[in-house]
């Protein structure tokens, strides 16, 4: 199920198979016309019903749900695709372990916002592709590819001989992140909630960064850090490519 009314319109922008559309009666339609419009148009059944029927089928849901097929994941060379086909160098996203399905996201919508090519997560103690992430990601997993692997040490090694640069986060004896060489061809590791990055991907980074901060704590949610670092690359990206 996808709930919400923005998630359910991306699911449908982005032609997504969809089986059915729920609306809650009452639900204004001036707000909703070009989902209602665009489910028609690709032969998707609408049903108008109680909102206590859609209550039982998502939590907030907005009065909207839809029933759609699973979300598939990508492979690596989908991302080097992606990249290629907007002439850009990868910028890829690698997330260790992450558990938080919000977290995972609201990665997603910062990925989409500036252009990363893909993400890529591993199989095991790690949040994949479910409901809760597609709401918190409003739309966003429908066009940010995500790769599952089963080793992301792996992974790394083979990024790396495909031409793409490692960087990690680390508090200790690292460079501010607002010194990083953006332009590389580049994949950006985010640890885990609780341990953070492991020690075996830390060791694999070409590139240490710290966030710089001077008050009481001494980490930044996941999806905050991710956020920063990405905006990083967009803006430096930017400035060259003008």
């Amino acid at each position: 199920m996808i709930a919400g009314k923005n998630p359910v319109l991306e699911a449908l922008r982005s032609g997504r198979e969809i089986n059915k559309v729920w609306i809650a009666e009452g639900v204004k339609k001036t707000g909703i016309q070009e989902l209602i419009d665009l489910a028609k148009e690709q032969g998707v059944l609408v049903q108008f019903v109680p909102k206590q029927k859609i209550d039982k089928l998502a939590e907030n849901h907005q009065g909207i749900v839809a029933s759609v097929a699973a979300y598939d994941y990508a492979e690596l060379d989908d991302l080097f695709a992606a990249a290629k086909a907007k002439n850009e160098d990868p910028f890829f996203m690698i997330l260790d372990e992450l558990e938080d399905p919000h977290n995972l996201g609201s990665i997603m919508r910062t990925a989409d916002a500036i252009g990363v090519h893909g993400i890529i997560i591993p199989k095991r103690r790690a949040v994949g592709l479910t409901a809760v992430v597609a709401k918190a990601s409003t739309g966003a997993i429908e066009h940010v590819p995500v790769v599952r692997v089963t080793n992301l040490a792996q992974t790394v090694d083979e990024l790396k001989e495909r031409g793409v640069w490692i960087a990690g986060t680390d508090a200790k004896g690292s460079q501010d992140y607002r010194n990083m060489d953006a332009t590389l061809p580049l994949a950006l590791i985010i640890g885990s909630e609780g341990k953070g990055m492991s020690r075996l991907l830390k060791d694999k980074c070409d590139f240490l960064y710290h966030l710089p901060m001077i008050g009481h704590v001494t980490s930044l949610n996941a999806s905050v850090a991710a956020a920063l670092l990405m905006y990083e690359v967009y803006r430096k990206r930017q400035e060259v490519n003008g």
